[in-house]
């Protein structure tokens, strides 16, 4: 098993359980385009032919393509970073059950914090809400054994490191790694909600930031832009098929999508699934 097989297999289960054919007023689509927009279409269309997939035309609901989408990036990334144990080793946790961000180590706090703004309608109206963020996929690291730390030499005891989270000795939380947004499509309001997310895991952390990543659909580059583009809250977005999507605009011959598309490639704000693992190893 590689990357590249991991792709594959990543690709033809989307093809079979989430891509599907709609109709609209332009003809049928594929459901991560807009129906009312012609380079939409021919885009989604593009990488649908690129990827060899034949779309079922059944319905499905968006809350169900969302969740199988979530479900087979998480699948992707634990077998892809699996891949890359010698590179990153240590026991991870993954997740896409909307797991709270005050269970790991950085965020404990939120929890009293919530807890308390609910019983003090005053202190509710100071700290605001909505700041305990449940991420669509999370990554933790669960915290280490003295017994792994030393097991080549005595690298710790019991008079030093005694305050750091890795360390089990000190703490028994999962230390947050990596928090991600899986988007099927992209709306300027959904597109700020991921960063909104990305802001509040910013300012509320107490301690190490997690990679804080999207991974989208979108066939539009001028839509992805309005997510990938800028710095400071999101690492990188990543597209479940770039090369498809890049062979699929050179083909169809959209100057204007090619540029913006070109703008955020070569500004490092987008790339491919397959990237992710090796980033999140970094």
């Amino acid at each position: 098993m590689n990357i590249q097989s991991l792709r594959q297999e990543y690709h033809q289960r989307l093809c079979k359980e989430v891509i599907r054919v709609k109709k609209g007023k332009k003809g049928d689509y594929p459901n991560f385009a807009d129906g009312d927009n012609r380079s939409s279409i021919e885009i989604a269309w593009g990488i649908v032919n690129e990827l060899g997939c034949t779309p079922d035309p059944a319905t499905l609901k968006e809350q169900t393509i969302g969740n199988i989408f979530e479900d087979a990036t998480k699948d992707f990334i634990e077998k892809a970073f699996l891949l890359l144990a010698h590179l990153r080793p240590g026991k991870w946790h993954y997740a896409t059950d909307k797991t709270s961000i005050s269970g790991f180590v950085q965020y404990a706090h939120l929890a009293e914090l919530d807890r308390k703004a609910l019983a003090d309608k005053t202190l509710a109206s100071v700290l605001g809400v909505g700041y305990i963020v449940k991420p669509d996929i999370v990554i933790g690291r669960y915290p280490v054994a003295d017994d792994e730390i030393n097991q080549k030499e005595k690298v710790v005891g019991d008079n030093v490191s005694t305050l750091t989270p890795l360390r089990r000795k000190n703490q028994e939380s999962m230390i947050l790694h990596a928090s991600v947004s899986c988007k099927w499509t992209l709306r300027s309001d959904r597109s700020q909600n991921a960063r909104t997310e990305a802001l509040n895991l910013i300012r509320n952390r107490k301690g190490k930031l997690p990679h804080i990543i999207a991974v989208i659909a979108e066939p539009l580059p001028t839509r992805i832009a309005t997510l990938a583009l800028g710095t400071g809250d999101l690492d990188c977005v990543y597209h479940f098929a770039l090369p498809e999507l890049v062979s699929a605009i050179q083909k169809i011959g959209n100057e204007d999508q090619m540029d913006m598309l070109t703008i955020m490639l070569e500004g490092h704000r987008l790339r491919d699934i397959s990237d992710l693992p090796f980033d999140l190893a970094a």
